[in-house]
């Protein structure tokens, strides 16, 4: 009987955990699960929060509904990778004990905290970005900050309570505020200036390639294992955008990924770091030994979903419909800024909808312009990557949102690009999984090339390319979409030009 050769990748993301296992024997996922949860209620306005707990049971779930499926024998599974929406601040103390629910990355109830700190060291720190967190905390709970031993990100938490070991990892750290991306280092000037003591609650960083280390009989209860399965590998893992470009093959230079989800971004793999002066286009390092810049949006299926909910109709119903209004919608213009916005950096705005004449709110109508909203935003954002001399001209396409073609068509459009939709969609989780490969491969050869190693695990669908007439009514609407932006919320939009 053949042995498997099983790796674990986990997707602990805003609405839902997925997890899939491949073989590296066959190059092939061979089972996958998801659970999903929500928010906790009853915050204020701009809050956004989730409890750690809340990721462990969903870990536990998916993991358990996983074994169901492939009943490994020891042996057979091999390594373990996690992947983790970023920025979300988790606080531990005395006997890493959770302290309280995890802020997240489109939680802006720290704007002011991010202004502040924008200030204080000369660059840009989104309200997301885990820096303004933790002075929000600082002020805000400081009996609570006091009890803190222990910061980290959602995926170092849980690499922690599967190991042992507390580490984090230069692509997920780099979306701190605390990191400096260009030196692959902790920013001592950040983190001797955030708050003080801070230093001592920070974890080690380690390589992107290597693990964090062996499950334990702890960790292996939590996934549903035996202790015959204590000592399997973690790897270092990261944060879901860097886990989603090795998901999608963005492991060699020039290779762009678009994902749609709750937020949507666009990265593009690079082999040298790329600083934003403006802020606009986040500095990240990826999780492969690169770099990976990255435009980030707070609105994209969450706008989609209001829109249905709104109406009563599912996404499905909503996109036949508006598959036969025409471009620009009728005129009518969604702003969707439903969350606040991170680019163009609006933390505080709410989304409208303009342009309303009689016959205007149709369901069709109203879920086109939404469609388009979110697609010029985008189109903004990758404005400013191509100004920074990065090539945007194909994209692979990746999340929930991809599944949705007559989106992919008006983003081929609006950011005049080839779009590529990956067959897997969940590349965040596969890319955990395929990093979990490359970690325990790198342990017998230094020189394992994750590109060739992901290679057999990533394919595409058929391409979808810019149509020329519907490109030049998508640059028009760019520049009446900039003007509203500009008057609606008087904002100096000069960085995005």
């Amino acid at each position: 009987m053949r042995t498997r050769a099983l790796h674990l990748g986990l997707d602990v993301g805003t609405q839902s955990t997925k997890g899939l296992v491949v073989d590296a024997e066959t190059s092939t996922v061979v089972a996958r699960a998801a659970s999903s949860y929500d928010l906790l209620e009853g915050l204020p306005v701009g809050a956004a929060e989730q409890h750690p707990n809340t990721w462990l049971e969903a870990v536990e779930s998916v993991a358990r509904e996983l074994w169901q499926k492939l009943e490994p024998e020891p042996g057979e599974l091999r390594g373990i990778g996690v992947s983790g929406q970023q920025h979300g601040l988790v606080i531990l103390g005395e006997g890493d004990r959770v302290l309280r629910a995890s802020k997240l990355w489109c939680d802006t109830t720290t704007t002011a905290e991010a202004e502040e700190l924008s200030e204080r060291w000369g660059r840009s720190v989104p309200a997301g970005f885990s820096a303004s967190k933790v002075l929000w905390l600082a002020r805000h709970e400081p009996e609570l900050w006091e009890r803190t031993q222990r910061v980290c990100l959602p995926h170092d938490f849980l690499n922690l309570r599967l190991t042992g070991e507390f580490t984090a990892e230069c692509g997920d750290a780099s979306g701190t505020g605390w990191f400096d991306a260009t030196t692959r280092t902790w920013d001592s000037t950040a983190v001797d200036t955030l708050v003080p003591e801070f230093k001592r609650r920070l974890a080690p960083l380690i390589d992107s390639g290597s693990q964090a280390g062996r499950l334990t009989p702890a960790g292996a209860r939590i996934l549903g294992l035996d202790e015959a399965h204590a000592g399997v590998s973690v790897a270092s893992g990261g944060g879901d955008n860097m886990m989603s470009a090795i998901g999608a093959g963005a492991t060699r230079e020039g290779v762009c990924v678009l994902s749609l989800g709750t937020s949507a971004t666009v990265s593009v793999r690079s082999e040298t770091p790329v600083v934003d002066p403006s802020g606009a286009i986040a500095a990240f390092c990826d999780s492969a030994g690169g770099w990976l810049p990255l435009l980030c949006v707070m609105n994209a299926t969450g706008v989609l979903s209001e829109v249905a909910e709104a109406f009563g109709a599912t996404l499905n119903e909503l996109t036949h419909a508006a598959r036969k209004v025409e471009v620009g919608a009728r005129g009518v213009e969604f702003l969707p800024f439903l969350a606040g916005e991170r680019v163009p950096d609006l933390p505080g705005a709410t989304g409208s909808i303009g342009g309303l004449r009689a016959g205007s709110l149709r369901p069709a109508v109203i879920f086109r312009a939404a469609l388009e909203g979110v697609s010029l935003n985008l189109a903004w954002g990758v404005a400013r990557m191509r100004t920074l001399g990065l090539a945007v001209d194909r994209v692979r396409l990746v999340g929930g949102g991809a599944r949705n073609s007559l989106w992919a068509t008006i983003l081929a459009d609006t950011l005049n690009v080839r779009v590529e939709p990956c067959k897997e969609l969940e590349s965040a989780a596969l890319g955990a999984a395929l990093q979990s490969l490359w970690a325990c491969t790198r342990a017998s050869d230094r020189e394992a090339d994750l590109t060739d190693l992901a290679a057999p695990f990533v394919s595409l669908e058929q391409a979808l390319v810019p149509d020329p007439d519907r490109v030049r009514l998508y640059e028009e609407l760019q520049e009446s979409f900039r003007a509203s932006v500009a008057q609606l919320y008087g904002a100096n939009l000069q960085n995005l030009s």
